[in-house]
């Protein structure tokens, strides 16, 4: 889930030389040229839970989504392209990624709806519609537990958290233990040895 280095994905000012790097995928049917970078989650590919994310979800109709661990901004940028009327934040401590997320916001034109932002820099008044993720899962379980309770209770009531997670990483333990906190979640898609969850934030 790295590159070179596990802790390139989650230093705030990774110490390797920048490189760019150009990605293209499609996504819900649309074309997405990108560019990732050295330093950051899988630079110069769509990682493969990634791809399971999209073949086993639709595309969020709208509203205020959140885009959690963004990397270089495929995920929120897809739903973004998808909804024309969605408004989507990305957040992750990555400087690069953040860096990486907003030059591809506006290499596809959609700027003025999505802006990426590291943790502090995310305002704590707005509430968010849906959750959409690929979790660092490798920072370890207490760090990714208490990323989740941070994030989570930002859902509206009736939100909900879509992520994807590798089952061999935990996915069915975390299903269980985010229905636990109050979040009941269920396993929405699965393929590839990952497991796509939707987590719902009780009304």
């Amino acid at each position: 889930m790295s590159d070179q280095r596990e802790d390139h994905y989650f230093s705030a000012d990774p110490s390797v030389p920048f490189e760019r790097i150009p990605v293209e995928t499609e996504v819900w049917g649309h074309d997405l040229r990108l560019v990732s970078g050295s330093g950051v989650f899988a630079k110069g590919r769509l990682d493969v839970g990634t791809a399971v994310l999209f073949r086993e979800t639709e595309p969020p109709a709208g509203g205020r989504i959140l885009d959690l661990g963004c990397g270089y901004g495929v995920i929120g940028l897809a739903c973004a392209l998808s909804a024309p009327s969605a408004e989507v934040t990305g957040v992750d401590v990555n400087e690069r990624a953040v860096l990486l997320a907003n030059e591809n916001a506006a290499r596809l034109g959609v700027a003025g709806r999505y802006r990426a932002l590291t943790p502090g820099q995310v305002p704590s008044e707005p509430s968010y519609d849906e959750i959409w993720s690929n979790p660092p899962i490798r920072i370890g379980k207490e760090a990714l537990h208490a990323l989740l309770l941070t994030w989570l209770p930002r859902l509206v009531p009736g939100g909900r958290a879509i992520m994807v997670v590798g089952k061999n990483l935990g996915g069915d333990s975390l299903q269980r233990w985010l229905t636990e906190q109050g979040y009941p979640t269920t396993r929405v898609g699965s393929a590839k040895g990952f497991r796509v969850l939707e987590t719902i934030r009780p009304a």
